[in-house]
């Protein structure tokens, strides 16, 4: 985590806080022991992941404090501090949503209130002499922070880390910790509207939704270093690096940086520069590593990842390191199209929130990670949109390791409120650059409020604070009109969300505009393209020939842009459904080509199918092979077949049916067009169909659905066969209904309920009902603390029997807690 400008002075700036007299003593301490900060054995304590930025090396401590927190609930303000009864807290691990949710039917009651955490703890001897913060990832929506009753800065925004400094307000002994989380709608993006909750197409449940650590720094650290690639084509490449030392005092001694790049151990470059620094407060210095020689560039196919080591050493010592993981590529936004590495690459992406069942914003690293890997490796996409509003380190750090190009942008949906609320607006964009912009995936920042007006005053700060914290990305920001675009407009990538309709009723796509570079930040999504408005709800357990239409228009919408040669590309609404007010079904919202659980809908297929036959033969049918209520004579005259084989030939019942060849008339621009099949059938025989598909003539995959829903079978698959025991690890577990082959049976119900055994919780309703979700969910499954072993899931199905999913709880061998 970083420390932003500002934050590490806040408790210097407020006199409340100020304690002359022990501030100096610490000073003094800290300058008796410089010399034994540097130890070997304090390499022990760096993270266990050094993909995002971070502060930990030489001289510094991390502790996680995730666990034995006490949740108070409610605050009532007639009792606060040492009158609290603890004995009525409840124990959590972070991070934590203080909402009882299920994965529908969401109740912002439930959450719309200030609520109270609290974390005993003692200072690790190994903190001796150091300066000590408190670093929080995230909390939503505001926090008041104090410790041993004295009361910190407040913080407003929950996507974004903040930082206290703690050092003279600490004891020995049983520190107490407390955090008063606002959870209520207030000023703060994306909120602030006068029209309430209504005016947010996203959910905002509260908690500490993610990691709080409390870091140990000797008395001049690195607060923050950003290590920017340049030229990384050219021979000239080098790293700028640009750190920011922030002193109790000044030091005594020489004083000097060294930045060395890091392939794997291999030391490819290095570079030093002298320091001086004069007074306390923060210092900033530039160095520059360069004479690289060839290097490997990150590339969504080969994204190749190195380390930046910065080190400040005083006196021949070294006294703090950070660590940045870096990728060199070259992406531009350019007229002619998008570019990465000299390349031309068509952006195909799709929009993701962050919302999960049961739980919000409140999953662990591996859950996000998932979701990076199902967009990239499931979904083919190889960008994705972080919808609306800066994401978990742990997923930007995944799509650093995938491949998986990113854009970022604030938090915020269309509203722009007061002056106070812009001010809001400007810090998150700064603090979201800071976070983020050593991410090689990041290749666009969003610098304004999700589809809002032309707001000339804002954006020209937002922009031009980009720009003077990261000049090496371009900015923009979603557009829903071209209205005085030529003197409104001040971004760089011009990206329209289109959810245009031909005078027919069809799915429209706009040219783009002439001399800027143009791409689509969102289309498709519920957009009912007959009519006015945002009506078709692909609900899984919906209507049946609504969901026959999700895939189409994304496809339809990826064939018709890619028609324009100056087109940068699409990144289309969306990958998962979420949590909203708006145009959802029961607290639903269902755009997401995968559903809450993130189980992949009919309108993933096209995105599944769009990958070479080489490295995956896909052959995904665009219905289900079901002769029920909904579907009496099966799919239709017109059943779309999503695959990247060739030819497919179709069998019913072993004798053959049709052949068919990829619909390149009507989508002449996509690289693996659907298939159309006649399939009005009568279901007296319930047939078997099989589809067999072909590259030239050889058979490279086959896939046979059944229509006897006598032989179905209910199954149940695990992510992970292994979890760590520290009650905040958590896989997902996916039950299904299916038939006798496997293939999805969406019209079945039935309940299923668990039973679990074993060192763990299961996260989820139970029992959990089938017909409300079109036959499947998942639940997730999280280790308890300091418990390990094996957990056991038992999930029975009301008619169909029971499963079971074994997972290991294994010990926490790199994290330090207190």
């Amino acid at each position: 985590m970083q420390e932003t400008p500002g934050e590490l002075s806040t408790m210097n700036n407020n006199p409340q806080m100020q304690e002359p007299n022990s501030r100096r003593k610490f000073v003094r301490s800290c300058a008796a022991g410089i010399a034994t900060l540097a130890t070997p054995s304090l390499w022990a304590f760096a993270p266990a992941s050094v993909g995002r930025p971070s502060p930990i090396g030489a001289a510094s401590l991390s502790y996680a404090l995730d666990q034995d927190w006490f949740f108070g609930g409610k605050v009532n303000p007639e009792r606060q501090g040492a009158q609290l009864d603890e004995s009525t807290f409840t124990k959590v691990t972070l991070p934590h949503c203080m909402a009882d949710l299920s994965w529908q039917n969401w109740d912002p009651a439930s959450w719309q209130d200030v609520w109270l955490y609290r974390r005993h703890f003692s200072i690790p001897k190994e903190f001796a002499n150091r300066r000590v913060f408190a670093d929080f990832e995230g909390v939503m929506v505001s926090a008041d922070v104090s410790i041993n009753e004295t009361t910190l800065p407040a913080h407003q925004g929950g996507y974004l880390p903040f930082s206290h400094e703690l050092t003279h307000l600490l004891k020995e002994n049983d520190n107490v910790l407390d955090v008063k989380v606002d959870a209520r709608f207030q000023n703060v993006p994306p909120e602030g509207s006068p029209r309430g909750l209504g005016a947010v197409d996203y959910y905002v449940p509260g908690g500490i939704i993610r990691g709080v650590h409390l870091r140990a720094v000797p008395e001049s650290f690195l607060c923050d270093v950003y290590a920017k690639p340049v030229d990384a084509l050219q021979s000239t490449r080098r790293i700028e690096v640009a750190c920011s030392i922030d002193s109790a005092v000044a030091p005594r001694g020489s004083i000097h940086l060294e930045s060395k790049l890091m392939d794997g151990t291999r030391v490819v470059a290095s570079a030093r520069k002298d320091v001086a620094i004069a007074r306390s407060g923060k210092t900033d210095v530039a160095l520059t590593v360069s004479n690289l020689g060839a290097v490997k560039l990150w590339d969504v196919d080969a994204p190749h990842l190195y380390n930046v080591i910065t080190t400040l050493w005083i006196d021949g010592k070294p006294v703090h390191e950070y660590r940045n993981r870096i990728g060199f590529r070259e992406a531009r936004f350019t007229v002619d199209g998008f570019f990465l590495n000299g390349r031309r690459l068509r952006l195909f992406g799709l929009n993701r929130h962050e919302l999960y069942p049961y739980v919000g914003y409140a999953m662990p690293a591996r859950v996000m990670r998932k979701d990076a890997e199902i967009i990239r490796n499931q979904f083919h996409c190889n960008i994705v949109r972080c919808s609306h509003y800066p994401q978990a380190p742990a997923f930007l750090d995944a799509c650093d390791e995938l491949g998986l190009m990113v854009w970022e942008e604030p938090p915020g949906w269309q509203y722009i409120g007061d002056p106070a609320f812009e001010d809001q607006v400007v810090q998150n964009v700064g603090d979201m650059i800071r976070r983020d912009r050593n991410h090689a995936s990041i290749v666009i920042w969003g610098v304004r409020v999700n589809e809002s007006a032309d707001n000339q005053p804002l954006y020209r700060r937002t922009t031009a604070l980009a720009k003077s914290l990261d000049d090496s990305r371009p900015d923009s920001g979603s557009m829903t009109h071209f209205n005085n675009w030529k003197t409104d407009w001040h971004e760089d990538v011009f990206a329209m969300d289109d959810y245009h309709a031909a005078p027919d009723g069809s799915l429209a796509i706009f040219p783009p505009l002439p001399g800027v570079p143009y791409m689509l930040a969102e289309t498709v999504g519920q957009r009912t393209y007959t009519r006015d408005g945002f009506g078709n709800v692909y609900r899984r357990a919906g209507d049946i020939a609504t969901q026959y239409k999700q895939a189409i228009y994304h496809a339809k919408a990826h064939d018709m842009a890619a028609a324009y040669p100056r087109f940068c590309g699409v990144i289309a609404w969306c990958a998962f459904e979420y949590g909203s007010p708006m145009n959802s079904h029961k607290g639903v919202k269902n755009p997401g080509v995968a559903d809450v659980f993130r189980i992949p809908k009919l309108g993933a297929s096209f995105y599944q199918s769009q990958v070479s036959p080489a490295l995956s033969p896909v052959i995904i049918p665009n219905f289900y092979w079901d002769f029920g209520e909904s579907t009496p004579r099966g799919p239709g005259n017109n059943a779309a077949i999503f695959s990247n084989c060739e030819r497919l030939e179709l069998y019913l019942d072993g004798k053959p049916h049709s052949t068919l060849q990829p619909d390149r008339t009507n989508y002449p621009n996509l690289k693996y067009p659907p298939f159309f099949a006649a399939l009005d059938l009568d279901r007296s025989n319930l047939p078997e169909l099989r589809i067999d598909g072909y590259v030239a003539s050889r058979l490279v995959h086959s896939r046979s659905f059944s229509s006897d829903s006598s032989k179905d079978q209910f199954l149940l698959v695990a992510d992970d066969r292994s979890i760590v025991g520290d009650g905040v690890d958590a896989t997902r577990i996916v039950f299904r209904v299916a038939d006798k082959l496997g293939a999805p049976r969406v019209f079945a119900g039935g309940d299923v309920t668990f039973d679990l055994t074993g060192p763990g919780i299961l996260i989820g309703d139970n029992p959990f009902s089938l017909a409300e979700s079109g036959g499947a969910g998942a639940v997730w499954v999280k280790g308890s603390p300091g418990s390990y072993g094996q957990i056991v899931l038992k999930a029975s199905h009301s008619t169909l029997g029971a499963r079971s999913e074994s997972i290991q709880v294994e010990r926490d061998l790199r994290s330090k807690r207190i």
